[in-house]
């Protein structure tokens, strides 16, 4: 009888913890499904506005005049091409070389000031980044400019990507590095070819997804590279990029301009999709090579 006893407390028990963790089951599922969803309306959204405006001409030819129909966006897709590439040229070696350095020194005072200061940099908001960037590089270079806004996107980019170095490579194992050092290898060898060199995938993520973060920004550029009806490829003449294009045509009068402003932001969007998935392939090969 005892023994009965025991077996139905078991198995009420073990009814209970099935209940628990299909219900708890559910409701993630249930969150997950009401994240999707607004990621998919958006997405449709573009697609459903943006798609029909998508031919040939609006990757290859310049803005239309006012009031009239046709045109593209070329100059604006070289234009953001060619910021957030210089950005990325100015951001990521600091941004890689400062992470190196805080996981090398973290109990060092200055370590710890510059791990502050980049943590806190990543909570200002990127308008405040640009009026920086004005007051620092448009107005002693006496006008807008392609690398002024580059200077702005970079100082967004150098916390995202020292923060996620400095993770990246403090996850390596400590026995790689000793391993190297007992071998005579220099500590600067070391951290380069060693540590570096297994923590390349989580930081080639970190940039990956630092580079999608500025290549939405708009706010900065406002302040910095301005804008350009015309072919522009000057560093030091404003120039035109995606967003302020689709800024510029989504508050216009014009219903031609509102709709290329559609097409623009599904391009956009179909460009920080790629790279989102760009983390993915790489995390995935990672984790494959392994």
């Amino acid at each position: 009888m005892a023994a009965g006893a025991i077996g139905i407390a078991r198995e009420t028990s073990y009814r209970y913890r099935k209940f628990k963790s299909d219900f708890m089951m559910s409701v993630t599922v249930a969150a997950t499904i009401l994240t999707l969803i607004p990621l998919f309306l958006v997405l449709g959204y573009l697609l459903a506005k943006g798609f029909s405006s998508l031919n040939f001409a609006f990757f290859t030819h310049m803005p239309a005049p006012v009031g009239e129909p046709g045109g593209g966006m070329a100059n604006a897709i070289i234009g953001t091409l060619e910021v957030v590439g210089i950005a990325c040229l100015i951001g990521v070696p600091i941004g890689v070389g400062a992470g190196l350095y805080l996981a090398s020194h973290r109990a060092d005072q200055f370590a710890n000031a510059v791990r502050f200061c980049a943590d806190v940099m990543m909570g200002v908001p990127s308008i405040v980044i640009g009026i920086f960037a004005y007051a620092v590089v448009v107005r002693p270079m006496g006008g807008f400019s392609a690398l002024a806004g580059s200077v702005a996107l970079a100082a967004i980019m150098i916390p995202l990507v020292t923060r996620t170095t400095e993770e990246m490579v403090v996850l390596v194992p400590p026995e790689l590095r000793e391993a190297s050092l007992a071998l005579g290898v220099p500590q600067w060898k070391t951290t380069l070819a060693i540590v570096a060199r297994t923590a390349l995938a989580g930081i080639t993520t970190g940039v990956i997804l630092a580079v999608a973060r500025v290549a939405g920004e708009t706010a900065p550029l406002l302040f910095t590279a301005f804008g350009n009806r015309f072919w522009s490829t000057s560093l030091i003449r404003p120039v035109n990029t995606l967003t302020v294009q689709v800024y510029t045509y989504a508050i216009s009068p014009f219903a031609d301009w509102q709709r290329q402003a559609w097409a623009g932001a599904l391009v956009l969007t179909a460009l920080v999709l790629a790279l989102e998935l760009g983390v993915r392939w790489v995390t995935g090969a990672a984790k494959a090579a392994k």
